[in-house]
C-alpha cells in the first residue's frame, strides 16, 4: 500500500511545533532523531546537532505528520518551501519508478540511493516546483 504524508520543515522549532501538534491530534511522537545521531563520518555542524533530523506523529491509520529542522547551511524556511510530500511505496521497483518520474523535468536535490537508516531514499523538486521525498524501506512491514 502506498502512503503519502505531509513533511514539514522548520527553522529550529520543530520540536516545539510537534509538541503542539501532539496536543491537537493526540498520540505519541515516533522516530524522533536529532542531527547529532548522524553517522560519525558525516557529523553535523555544532549549531545543528541538537535540532530534529526527523520526527513522526501518527494521525490516522497508516498516516503521519512528519517533520524536521532545516540545517543552518540550507538557510531558513520560507512559506512555500517548508512543506514536502513524502511518498512511502512498499515495492522497490514502484519506488524507483515514482522517484524517476517525479524528477523528470525537475531537479534532484538528493539522489535516490540507499540511506544510512537502511531505506532507499531520494528528494526532488518536480517540474511544477513541488518538493517530494520518496522512501522505500525494505524492512517495513516485515
Amino acid at each position: 500500500m502506498l502512503r503519502v504524508n505531509p513533511y514539514l520543515n522548520f527553522s529550529g522549532n520543530c520540536e516545539e511545533a510537534f509538541t503542539f501538534y501532539r496536543s491537537v491530534f493526540g498520540g505519541e511522537l515516533t522516530d524522533l532523531s536529532r542531527y547529532s545521531e548522524l553517522p560519525p563520518d558525516t557529523p553535523p555542524p555544532e549549531s545543528d546537532a541538537s535540532k530534529i533530523m526527523h520526527v513522526s506523529l501518527p494521525i490516522g491509520e497508516g498516516q503521519a505528520l512528519m517533520g524536521s529542522d532545516r540545517p543552518d547551511s540550507m538557510g531558513p524556511t520560507t512559506p512555500g518551501d517548508n512543506v514536502q510530500i513524502s511518498v512511502n511505496p512498499t515495492d522497490a521497483d514502484e519506488a524507483r519508478r515514482i522517484f524517476d518520474q517525479l524528477a523528470e523535468g525537475g531537479q534532484v536535490t538528493m539522489p535516490y540511493e540507499r540511506a544510512f537508516w537502511g531505506a532507499d531514499f531520494g528528494m526532488c523538486i518536480d517540474k511544477f516546483g513541488l518538493q517530494w521525498m520518496v522512501n522505500y524501506d525494505p524492512n517495513e512491514g516485515t
